[in-house]
C-alpha cells in the first residue's frame, strides 16, 4: 500500500493563523473536502465523535459528563461535532472560563437542523468560535495550476504586467471539471477519479438529505432538483422557475415549499453555495438585482447531476462553459478567503452583469468575468468590465484594484492594453 503524503491546502496557513486569534476553530464545509485530514495536521489530540466503535460511549459521556469528551492535548480536534450538539456549549464554555486561545478545533459537514437538536445548543459562539470554510481543492492546491498568477499580487501591484503559459488543452479542462476538487480524487489515475464525484453524489441523493434531520426525502426528487440546480449554475433562477423546470419530469404534486426545503438541506450540508449579491456605490440610477445566484460548491456534481462526462462537455460548449464558471467560482472562493475576502456577483436593471466581484475586508475589490476562451469572448467580457467599471462613484468608494478575464483554455496569461488582464485559470493562485 502507497505512503499517504497530505497535499498542502491553502486552508492551513489560514487555521494557524484562527487557532492563534480564537479559542475554537470551526472548520466546515461538504464531506470529503478534507476538514478532517487539514484538521489532523495542527490537532494534538482527537476525538472522531461519530466513529462507530466510540460513538455509543461518546453518547453516554455528553449526558454524564460532557468534560471527558474535551480532555487532551490541545489543540483537541472534536471532529463531526454536530453528532453531539451539546458540544458546542460544552467548548464554548470550557474556552470562556479558561481565557485560552488555539484550545479546540470542530469539524462538521452538516449544521444541525432537528428541532431538538437546535435545543441542544444555547449559545451562539460569538468571540469564542470562529469560523474556516473548506472547500473541495482549487486547482492550484490539486497540482493542476502552475501558479504563476497570484491573486494577491492583482490587488497589491495592479498595474504591474504579467506574463504566464497554460499546458492544459480543452479535453484536461474539461477532465478536471468532472473530476472535481475531491482530495482522494487527485490521487488517483484517470480511469478511476471521475468515480469520486459519482460516489458523492449517490451518497447525497441516496442518504445525506434524510440522515442529516431525520426527515425522509426522495432521492429521485433529490436527483432531479439537482439536475434542475445544474442547468441554472451561475443564474438567479426562482423557485417558481425550478419547480417549472422539474414539473416536466415529475409526476407527483409540487410545491414551492417543497423545494426549498429541499434547497434549504442541500446549503446545510454544504453541497450548494449560493453566490450573495454586491451593492457598490454607482453613479447610474439602475436598480441593483440582490437575488442569489446558484452555485454548487464543485463542478464536478453538476457534472454528474447532468449525466455528462469530458468528451461530452468538449462538444457542448456551453454546457462545458456553465460547469466551468462553478470552477472558476470554486477557486476564486479558495484564494479570497486566504485573502480575507469574499465572492459576490453583480447585476443590475439596465443587464449589466459581472460574474465575480472579489471583495477584500480592507475594501479593495476586483472585478473578474469567466470566459471558455476566444478572442471574441475575451472581448466581450473585457467590454463589460471596462462598462461596469465606469458606473462605479469613485468619489464614494475605491476604484477597482484590477479587472480579469479567468479563462479555461487560451495558452498565455497577460495585460491587454486597456488594462485588463487574462488569465487562465491553471496558471492562477491565491
Amino acid at each position: 500500500m502507497a505512503e499517504f503524503k497530505y497535499k498542502s491546502r491553502i486552508a492551513d496557513a489560514i487555521l494557524e493563523k484562527k487557532l492563534k486569534s480564537s479559542g475554537c476553530v470551526l472548520v466546515e464545509g461538504p464531506k470529503w473536502c478534507g476538514k478532517t485530514t487539514t484538521s489532523e495536521q495542527r490537532a494534538k489530540s482527537v476525538n472522531y465523535v461519530s466513529d462507530p466503535m466510540n460513538l455509543n460511549r461518546n453518547q453516554i459521556l455528553a449526558e454524564m459528563d460532557i468534560n471527558a469528551l474535551l480532555e487532551g492535548d490541545k489543540p483537541k480536534l472534536l471532529d463531526e461535532w454536530q453528532v453531539i450538539p451539546q458540544l458546542w456549549d460544552a467548548v464554548r464554555f470550557a474556552v470562556d472560563h479558561s481565557k485560552g486561545i488555539g484550545q479546540f478545533i470542530m469539524t462538521g459537514s452538516a449544521v444541525p437542523l432537528d428541532d431538538e437538536e437546535q435545543k441542544k445548543i444555547h449559545h451562539t459562539g460569538t468571540g469564542r468560535i470562529t469560523t474556516l470554510r473548506m472547500r473541495p481543492m482549487s486547482l492550484w492546491e490539486s497540482g493542476d495550476s502552475n501558479g504563476e498568477i497570484s491573486l494577491g499580487d492583482l490587488f497589491n501591484n495592479p498595474s504591474k504586467p504579467i506574463f504566464s503559459e497554460s499546458t492544459l488543452n480543452m479535453e484536461e479542462i474539461a477532465f478536471l471539471l468532472c473530476r472535481g476538487g475531491w482530495p482522494i480524487a487527485t490521487t488517483l489515475e484517470k480511469e478511476y477519479a471521475l468515480e469520486t464525484a459519482f460516489s458523492y453524489y449517490n451518497a447525497v441523493t441516496e442518504i445525506d438529505v434524510s440522515r442529516v434531520d431525520g426527515v425522509k426525502r426522495n432521492a429521485t426528487r433529490t436527483k432531479r432538483l439537482m439536475r434542475s440546480l445544474a442547468r441554472h449554475q451561475g443564474t438567479q433562477v426562482t423557485l417558481a422557475g425550478i419547480k417549472a423546470d422539474m414539473a416536466v419530469n415529475d409526476t407527483e404534486s409540487l410545491d414551492v415549499d417543497t423545494i426549498s426545503s429541499y434547497i434549504e438541506v442541500l446549503k446545510k450540508i454544504f453541497v450548494i453555495e449560493d453566490m450573495e449579491a454586491w451593492n457598490p456605490n454607482l453613479r447610474s440610477k439602475a436598480a441593483i438585482r440582490t437575488a442569489d445566484t446558484r452555485y454548487f460548491v464543485d463542478p464536478s456534481i453538476a457534472a454528474v447531476a447532468l449525466g455528462v462526462g469530458p468528451a461530452d462537455l468538449v462538444k457542448d460548449l456551453n454546457t462545458m462553459g456553465l460547469i466551468f464558471e462553478a470552477m472558476a467560482v470554486r477557486d476564486l472562493r479558495v484564494y479570497a478567503e486566504a485573502l480575507d475576502g469574499n465572492v459576490y456577483h453583480y447585476r443590475d436593471s439596465n443587464g449589466l452583469e459581472c460574474d465575480s466581484v472579489i471583495h477584500l475586508r480592507n475594501g479593495r475589490y476586483g472585478l473578474v468575468e469567466i470566459k471558455l476562451g476566444g478572442q471574441s469572448l475575451i472581448d466581450d467580457g473585457a467590454a463589460t468590465l471596462n462598462r461596469f467599471e465606469a458606473t462605479i462613484d469613485t468619489d464614494k468608494m475605491k476604484a477597482p484594484s484590477f479587472k480579469m478575464i479567468l479563462t479555461a483554455v487560451g495558452r498565455l496569461a497577460y495585460r491587454r492594453d486597456d488594462g485588463v488582464y487574462v488569465v487562465p485559470v491553471s496558471c492562477l493562485k491565491n
